[in-house]
């Protein structure tokens, strides 16, 4: 493919300490420029710091992005951008401008940018969805999600539009996709540093929604129903997960059923210590949010992804994506207790089978070098 000028909008510091969150971003990022295309990022702060000018320069998003950037080599080719402002760290806004009119795409992922003078001259604007069943039951309900900004439709619920999947298409035509990972940067791990399944995620995000009468819930209404995991496991359990301490019962509830948690400002808080912290642990125990199980979406994390490219097993909370992966080594589905404590018997008999089997599916299914060229190849069609 010719190369082309992309613009990639994510957040990747406008919440400092969530290293996971910005390697969902930079894979695509690093993906295409390895791929030899123009990528400019623009991290839409959308919940900054502090007021614009000086003092969103000074804000702790600001170091944060300023350092991660650096460190892969995009300091020329990436701004953070104060929501609703023209307030920049980096690339100044006019540079952005003149980017955005010279490009050939956006890759919006969650329809984070909204700056009209950023979105509106790109010749071809694709809305990435990443959190699928939440944004489009969202959308059906009213609420703006950024759909008609838009003239493209990505998701990586690979069930949409398909019999037993209740995620509503919105009157859209969705093109489905892997997410990629960059195996260079994802190499097999070695030593395990965390002998246990681990995980990296919050206990709550954001709201819950109900659509058609179904309820679709966050990971606290799946985990609530898998407390009782620990009890009898063949391999220590130990996610990195965020709670809030005013969640008193479920905190109460899980010290009761014996879990151990770590806690991932601290484990994860860089894309360094994130990717050192999955290639650490012995493979993943995955819990999905309850409206990615209730819909049948297909969707399966980027966070797994990195854990299989890394020869780290994985064993993921059913959300369907049976249809379209490989699973039952490398990759184990469970929807009760009694299916985890199989599937985590399995990997501790055959634990090296299950890390040859895990990369091997990383590098079939998720390398950016697959995944990337046919996604452009959708989204840029006539």
């Amino acid at each position: 493919m010719t190369p082309l000028r992309i613009l990639v909008a994510g957040m990747v510091a406008s919440h400092p300490g969530q290293g996971g969150a910005a390697w969902a971003v930079l894979q695509y990022v690093l993906g295409l420029r390895d791929l030899g295309h123009e990528v400019t990022l623009v991290d839409p702060a959308t919940v900054p710091d502090q007021a614009t000018g000086a003092d969103f320069a000074a804000a702790p998003a600001a170091a944060y992005f300023r350092t991660l950037v650096a460190g892969f080599g995009l300091s020329a080719d990436a701004a953070l951008l104060r929501a609703g402002t023209t307030a920049t760290v980096g690339l100044p806004h006019a540079q952005l401008r003149a980017r955005a009119a010279g490009a050939d795409l956006l890759l919006n992922l969650s329809g984070l940018l909204r700056d009209p003078a950023l979105t509106e001259p790109v010749a071809r604007r694709v809305f990435v969805d990443l959190d699928p069943a939440f944004n489009q039951m969202w959308h059906a309900q009213g609420i703006d999600m950024g759909f008609d900004r838009h003239d493209r439709f990505v998701t990586i619920a690979w069930n949409i539009g398909r019999e037993g999947c209740t995620v509503p298409v919105c009157g859209r035509e969705w093109i489905t996709t892997p997410q990629p990972v960059v195996l260079d940067h994802w190499p097999v791990a070695g030593a395990v540093e965390h002998a246990a399944l681990t995980t990296v995620g919050h206990w709550r995000s954001y709201g819950s929604v109900t659509h058609d009468g179904v309820f679709h819930g966050q990971k606290a209404h799946a985990w609530r129903g898998l407390l009782d995991l620990p009890s009898n496991s063949a391999v220590p359990l130990l996610p990195a997960l965020a709670i809030h301490p005013a969640e008193t019962a479920d905190l109460a509830a899980l010290r009761a059923h014996g879990w151990r948690w770590l806690d991932p400002a601290t484990v994860c808080a860089t894309p360094g210590d994130y990717r050192r912290f999955v290639q650490g642990s012995w493979g993943e125990l995955a819990i999905a949010k309850q409206g990615y199980v209730v819909s049948r979406c297909g969707w399966f994390s980027d966070r797994s992804v990195c854990y299989l490219a890394s020869g780290r097993p994985v064993i993921a909370h059913d959300t369907g994506f049976g249809s379209r992966l490989p699973v039952g080594h490398g990759l184990l589905a469970f929807t009760t207790v009694a299916d985890a404590r199989a599937a985590i018997d399995a990997l501790a008999a055959d634990y090296a089978g299950h890390r040859r089997a895990a990369r091997e599916l990383a590098a079939a299914v998720f390398d950016h070098r697959i995944v990337l060229p046919a996604l452009l190849e959708r989204v840029t069609a006539a």
